[in-house]
């Protein structure tokens, strides 16, 4: 769990902000999203594979347009 210390002469938004960052790089956001619902193992295959075929397809692209050059 990321923590953050006030440092001495440091105004509390700061800090604040400083720990956003910590829970963005942790993950722990996208956890918590992710868990408060169930969803069933059907949902989460087909989930699965949309991602893995919005990756191919963004790689796909990137590709096409290196080629052009």
């Amino acid at each position: 769990m990321p923590g953050v210390f006030v440092r001495e002469d440091e105004p509390f938004e700061n800090a604040i902000r400083r720990f956003k960052k910590q829970l963005q790089k942790s993950g722990v956001l996208g956890e918590v999203k992710r868990r408060r619902a169930y969803d069933k193992p059907s949902v989460k295959k087909k989930k699965k594979s949309l991602l893995a075929r919005k990756r191919l397809l963004r790689k796909m692209r990137k590709m096409a347009r290196t080629w052009r050059r």
